[in-house]
């Protein structure tokens, strides 16, 4: 099942962690929620390469994290709509939903809004750090990445437990 979260937030599976995924054109971040999917967690940043070779490294985490299912951020366009980043977002989950190792017989892929997540996290660190040459070197080690994968998993929790 993938559809965005305001629609099948009644279906999340419980119980279980939830894998955020911001998904990029050179990295994905992720981000890990507990069990009781109360609290988003930074987890990792993936250089991709091949979607094949990215399965590999997403099925690893959802084994060693035992991930129930994923929430991925839609960049949607400030006016609503949705642009062609948000159709190759549409279209990642779709290839995700065909690995039955890593999503199970009954997929949960619930899309996100992630409207300005790497942008909020970038002005965190420049209000951390001060620097934009630290900026660039925090977007280069994948820092960037898996808090904007925090970001949009605790948005996405926070409505669960609200809905």
């Amino acid at each position: 099942m993938i559809d965005l979260l305001k629609n099948i937030a009644g279906d999340c599976p419980r119980g279980t962690a939830l894998l955020g995924l911001d998904v990029g054109k050179k990295t994905i971040g992720l981000a890990l929620s507990n069990p009781d999917q109360s609290l988003a967690t930074p987890l990792q940043t993936i250089k991709r390469t091949k979607f094949t070779k990215d399965i590999l490294v997403l099925e690893q985490v959802v084994k060693d994290y035992e991930v129930g299912g994923f929430v991925i951020g839609l960049p949607i366009n400030m006016d609503e709509s949705e642009g062609p980043r948000a159709q190759s977002i549409r279209d990642f989950a779709a290839e995700l939903v065909r690995y039955p190792a890593i999503v199970g017989d009954a997929p949960w892929v619930a899309l996100w809004d992630e409207r300005l997540s790497t942008k909020s996290v970038e002005d965190i660190v420049d209000n951390f750090v001060d620097k934009r040459s630290k900026r660039v070197r925090a977007k280069e080690s994948g820092l960037i990445d898996k808090l904007a994968a925090q970001i949009i998993l605790q948005g996405a929790l926070d409505f669960i437990q609200n809905a």
